[in-house]
């Protein structure tokens, strides 16, 4: 994009966000309302990288850097920052945390000496900040989807030798919490195919699921696998299956409506066999 097409294109935000002549939606947009729309246009650009689909990842890249946009404009109008502040910022942060290239040019350095030094620059940011860490685990890394903060969290704390010695060691963890979970689903589960929570403790019950998850996402590090890549994947099968038995129950029935459980499973099952 040229210089005269981002100038363009922030004219248009602006436009948007006029007092008088703007679009009635964007002028009541918060910082606050649309961060739902950042993470779902984040989450469709990925969608578009995984295809390869590169006209998807241009046309939802776009629709990202709309949130950039948007969120600065709205920043400038209560002169909090504007997007060249951001674009500053950004910058001279990059030209400072890659000292490799910008200050002691070294075509030698590796990425595992990159990513230290990259640490090491941002920790002395923070001091010069008056920001002196205080905890090898910062409150941000929940800012992230739940499955990816505790692979992130388990990655901090692999750092600091406060880890499982291997992928065995976690996998009896793994164990250990479905046992758990399961003691505090016994009562739901002895109820039949009826069940009702009235004996169940939910607030048990929800800690030990987030106990067992948070120990998967632990074994998934171990095993160098990314959980919140391995979960998009497994969601991805899963609908890629559903759809490819509703053409074949369509196909034959003309549609799900009145099949029960075991009759789809006939398709579902159809469908893995032809995959296999």
């Amino acid at each position: 994009m040229s210089e005269s097409e981002i100038k363009s294109l922030t004219q248009v935000v602006k436009a948007l966000r006029h007092p008088e002549t703007g679009c009635p939606w964007d002028l009541e947009q918060t910082h606050e309302s649309l961060l739902k729309f950042l993470l779902e246009e984040s989450y469709e650009f990925i969608a578009a990288c995984e295809e390869s689909d590169f006209e998807g990842m241009k046309d939802e890249l776009g629709d990202v850097l709309l949130q950039v946009l948007l969120h600065s404009e709205i920043a400038s109008e209560k002169n909090h920052f504007t997007l060249e502040d951001v674009a500053k910022n950004l910058k001279e942060k990059l030209i400072r945390r890659h000292p490799h290239v910008f200050d002691r040019p070294d075509a030698s350095i590796s990425t595992e000496e990159v990513i230290a030094n990259w640490d090491e620059i941002k920790a002395s940011e923070k001091q010069d900040n008056g920001t002196q860490k205080q905890s090898h685990l910062k409150p941000s890394l929940i800012n992230h989807p739940a499955l990816y903060s505790a692979y992130k969290i388990g990655q901090k704390t692999h750092k600091i030798k406060f880890d499982w010695e291997d992928a065995m060691q976690v996998s009896y963890k793994v164990e250990e919490e479905w046992q758990e979970l399961k003691e505090e689903m016994a009562p739901l589960l002895s109820q039949g195919s009826h069940p009702t929570f009235s004996e169940v403790n939910r607030e048990k019950m929800e800690e030990e699921m987030g106990d067992f998850l948070f120990s998967v996402a632990q074994l998934a590090r171990h095993l160098d696998l990314d959980p919140e890549t391995c979960l998009r994947k497994a969601n991805k099968k899963f609908l890629n299956r559903f759809h490819k038995m509703e053409k074949m129950i369509i196909e034959d029935k003309g549609g799900l409506e009145g099949l029960n459980q075991d009759q789809m499973d006939v398709y579902w099952n159809r469908v893995k066999d032809r995959e296999s």
